[in-house]
């Protein structure tokens, strides 16, 4: 498949109330039914929260299973990060949710100190592309945007999610930097980011937005605003950018270590 429509919501989160979140989240998905991928906020069930004891559910718990619902419903994959406990730990986890019921999971690599949030999930520890008609999406959330490295496209890839809860003092630094991984990795680049106000007082815009291969922002919300972002990406005009301008041929060698 050469062209796959995805669906940005960009939402308010209600503090740490789980089964709130999903019954907003569901109305918007039931009216966009067009897309083949939902994109929603980073733990789109209960805002950024550090109580992450209280909040954890397990990958058998109501979060996931409402996320294969919505799949299977709409036809459509679903992809958002919870907190999700597993052995003994708790992962800020991504996870792509695909019609037939499969779960495809990346725990957060970057943990935002600033927040503490080391203190209360762990990280994880690999890079995680996931295979959909036709397209291999790089699955991030958050703060792993300020971390070109690790997100630095080895031809394993063709976009780019990030999720988030990105406050909006820091808004200029996210619209900034998504372009620039876009721009660099020569992919599109999906940013889904909440909007309203968290338990914290902290404050969001929002700045959702769909960015193409040559850095350009082909659609956005206006910021401070719930709503859907629709767009398109069409694998075959990125595949013939980057036969006409090459640049990943000269890019320099690396390893990740083996940390990650």
């Amino acid at each position: 498949m050469s062209v796959i429509r995805v669906a940005l919501i960009q939402s308010d989160l209600v503090w740490q109330d789980s089964a709130a979140n999903r019954n907003a989240l569901e109305q918007q998905i039931q009216t966009h039914k067009g897309a083949q991928l939902f994109l929603l906020p980073e733990m789109f069930n209960t805002g950024f929260s550090m109580d992450s004891t209280r909040i954890a559910e397990t990958m058998e718990g109501l979060t996931v299973q409402w996320m294969q619902q919505q799949a299977k419903h709409t036809g459509a994959a679903i992809c958002g990060s919870a907190a999700i406990a597993e052995q003994g730990h708790i992962f800020n986890r991504l996870l792509f949710v695909t019609p037939d019921g499969a779960v495809q999971c990346y725990d957060k690599r970057h943990l935002f100190r600033m927040g503490a949030e080391q203190q209360h999930y762990q990280a994880g520890s690999e890079r995680v592309i996931v295979s959909y008609l036709g397209f291999r999406f790089c699955l991030q959330v958050c703060y792993d945007l300020r971390f070109p490295v690790f997100a630095r496209n080895q031809q394993d890839y063709d976009v780019l999610i990030y999720v988030a809860n990105w406050p909006q003092p820091r808004r200029q630094v996210w619209r900034t930097l998504l372009q620039a991984r876009a721009i660099e990795n020569q992919a599109y680049v999906l940013g889904c980011n909440r909007v309203g106000t968290d338990g914290n007082a902290l404050n969001y815009s929002g700045d959702s937005m769909v960015i193409n291969y040559l850095g350009q922002i082909q659609t956005e919300l206006p910021a401070g605003q719930s709503g859907v972002l629709m767009a398109e990406l069409d694998l075959d005009a990125l595949q013939q950018f980057k036969q006409k301008f090459p640049a990943y041929l000269d890019a320099d060698p690396f390893v990740l270590t083996p940390s990650f």
